[in-house]
């Protein structure tokens, strides 16, 4: 994650804005969450459905207790504290994709209030986002709709667990909400309790955006955002949506209260919905479960099973392994990367090296590639030997490009890609000295030209040097052995 840093508020500095998350994390259970249907992405619609998750009269919920377990490991990651007892209510709306007319989810008795969530500022500085309060619920089912004037509606996604992550307005502009918002991320997927894909939608955030004179103490009016399925669209939206108020304030004009989605072609955010008046839910507590009671062995026992965290992780790459910030970072946003890297330093100990071929090199194969670290042939062992063919000096950094980009696609271990291609580096000197002789034998414009003082020429022979050895050259002898005929 490189620090793009935006923020449109540098061009009004008489305002400020008040930034509030709601994020919607589905769990990696087998199962929903209250009953027994499997709990899989992209299967055939309407293929895990059974009485319960589809709402028919007189069935009953049973709690999943994988649910617990896994709420419970995200408030102890984010510092909250575990409410115990708590209970499950009912929250009525009507909407096809809920078929039993109204959603189980925690209204006064959430499972983890009062937690705080890390984030590393550009300027070296800690933040803690505070979170209001983590509650377990289930998801509503999925509208599909035709071209015509029908729709459809997939219930495989009805009575997927979730959880939902709400913060305090405390983000302070679009930097800090993608900063946070990849935090959270990557705490869940380091737990292990989501997999946290934005795409299909097992980790989506409403953003609550006000803004208010820079003198002024109350909090603006707040407008959402909702169905921003990315990062990206993340950032434009919040930038957008802040200058589209402050705007408004600077005319006089009144922000409603209201809830309005983003267009990512138009790059604007439209209204969907006033919500001048909250809307009544008629929330009661669900009469068909029990009260949940949460003692100190559960909570240890869970404590004491708690993989090292993200900000914890990255505070150790910089200090154990002399990384810098940004570096550090991006190599622990994902629980994948970071092991791949960690693990290719315990086989070649080169952490600088890797590190710069993983940000470089491994990363940007899998983004063209559009795979992750799991999907692609790329080994930790084969890595950690091209990055020590490359400190050895049995290839030079131009000839390893070549050897990666192989490596990549077929898994083949890179000694075996130099052999069979004939890449080991050229270190013999005397060899490498008649290429040169002949070079600048062969060029003596040239040569009249770089002893007048014209150093950048420099580079076009050492170029002439690396074509005659097809890139195998080392590139240090040819540069020094160059420099000592050159000059005779």
């Amino acid at each position: 994650m490189a620090h793009e840093i935006k923020n449109i508020l540098d061009k009004y500095p008489d305002f400020k804005a008040n930034i509030g998350i709601e994020v919607h994390v589905q769990l990696k259970t087998e199962s929903k969450i209250f009953c027994s249907c499997p709990n899989n992405f992209g299967d055939r619609p309407n293929q895990n459905i059974c009485p319960v998750c589809a709402g028919f009269p007189g069935t009953l919920p049973v709690l999943n207790k994988k649910v617990i377990d896994f709420a419970i490991m995200a408030g102890l990651a984010t510092n909250s504290k575990i409410t115990s007892p708590c209970w499950f209510d009912r929250k009525h709306y009507m909407y096809p994709d809920l078929p039993k007319n109204y959603q189980i989810t925690q209204d006064k008795a959430p499972i983890c209030t009062n937690g705080a969530v890390p984030i590393e500022l550009p300027n070296g500085k800690i933040k803690n986002i505070r979170l209001t309060r983590i509650h377990m619920e289930e998801d509503a089912g999925k509208n599909i709709h035709g071209q015509g004037n029908e729709s459809y509606v997939d219930l495989n996604r009805a009575g997927t667990p979730l959880l939902e992550i709400v913060s305090f307005p405390d983000i302070s502009n679009s930097n800090e909400a993608k900063l946070y918002l990849n935090r959270l991320r990557s705490i869940v997927q380091y737990l292990g309790i989501s997999d946290a894909n934005m795409e299909e939608g097992s980790f989506r955030g409403d953003i609550n955006i006000s803004v208010r004179r820079s003198d002024e103490e109350k909090l603006g009016t707040k407008v959402e955002l909702k169905n921003v399925n990315s990062f990206k669209f993340i950032v434009n939206a919040i930038e957008y949506e802040i200058e589209r108020q402050i705007n408004s304030v600077k005319n006089g004009e009144k922000i409603d209260q209201e809830t309005r989605g983003w267009d990512s072609k138009e790059n604007k955010s439209f209204v969907m919905r006033s919500k001048e008046e909250a809307e009544d839910y008629k929330y009661f507590k669900e009469p068909d479960l029990p009260l949940i009671v949460i003692d100190e062995n559960w909570i240890n026992n869970i404590k004491n099973n708690l993989p090292e965290l993200p900000h914890d992780k990255l505070n150790r790459f910089k200090n154990e392994y002399n990384l810098s910030t940004y570096e550090a970072e991006i190599l622990t946003s994902e629980v994948d990367i970071a092991n791949f890297f960690e693990n290719s330093c315990k086989i070649n100990n080169l952490p600088q090296k890797n590190s710069n071929w993983i940000l470089r090199n491994v990363l940007a194969f899998l983004n063209d590639n559009k795979i992750n670290l799991k999907q692609s042939k790329i080994t930790v062992q084969n890595f950690s030997d091209l990055v020590s063919a490359i400190e050895n000096g049995k290839i030079n950094s131009s000839v390893a490009q070549e050897v990666f980009a192989e490596m990549a696609i077929s898994g083949k271990s890179p000694n075996l890609i130099i052999k069979e291609k004939n890449l080991e580096q050229i270190d013999n000197i005397q060899e490498l000295e008649e290429i040169i002789k002949n070079i600048v034998k062969n060029n003596p414009e040239e040569v009249k030209t770089y002893l007048s003082g014209k150093d950048r020429l420099f580079g076009f022979f050492v170029g002439l040097a690396m074509k005659e050895t097809k890139g195998k050259g080392n590139p240090k002898l040819i540069q020094e052995i160059l420099l000592k005929h050159l000059k005779n």
